[in-house]
C-alpha cells in the first residue's frame, strides 16, 4: 500500500503546477482585446492536463506522457470521472498541440478563450472534490 502522505504531497505539487496555468489564463484574459487568446487557451488545458494527473496520482493509476485529455479522462475509473465531454476534450487536447506553432490553428476568438478557462474551472471543482484536501490547498 503507498504512503497517502508522499502521495498527497505529489498531488500537492501537481496541483500547484495547474493553478499556476489557471492563473496564468485568468490574468492574460485580463488584456480584453490585446489578450493572446492562443496562450490562454493553451494554459487552460495545461490546467486541465495537470489536475487529471493529480487525481491519476492519487489514484495510483500510471499514465503515458501525453497532452491528451481524453486519453487521461479514460484512465480514470468510470464512477469518479470529471464530467467532461468528449468534444471538450478534443477543442482542450487541440489547444496544448496546435497552438505551441504558428500556422496550425484557426485564430482563437476572446469568447473562446473565456469559455476554455471557464472549462478549466469547471474540471478543476470537479477533480478537487476528489482529492484529499490538504492535497490541493494553495
Amino acid at each position: 500500500m503507498p504512503d497517502r502522505n508522499l502521495l498527497a504531497a505529489v498531488v500537492h505539487e501537481w496541483t500547484l503546477k495547474a493553478e499556476n496555468d489557471l492563473k496564468t489564463a485568468s490574468h492574460t484574459l485580463k488584456l480584453g482585446k490585446e489578450c493572446p487568446t492562443d496562450t490562454v487557451c493553451f494554459h487552460a488545458q495545461q490546467c486541465v492536463e495537470k489536475y487529471l494527473k493529480a487525481l491519476l496520482v492519487w489514484r495510483c493509476i500510471r499514465f503515458p506522457k501525453t497532452h491528451s485529455i481524453g486519453e487521461l479522462v479514460r484512465l480514470v475509473p468510470q464512477a469518479g470521472r470529471p464530467g467532461i465531454s468528449p468534444e471538450e476534450q478534443e477543442r482542450l487536447t487541440d489547444y496544448a498541440a496546435a497552438t505551441r506553432y504558428p500556422g496550425l490553428y484557426d485564430a482563437l476568438s476572446l469568447a473562446e478563450a473565456r469559455d476554455a478557462v471557464k472549462l478549466a474551472r469547471r474540471i478543476r471543482r470537479d477533480v478537487r472534490a476528489l482529492l484529499p484536501p490538504k492535497a490541493s490547498k494553495r
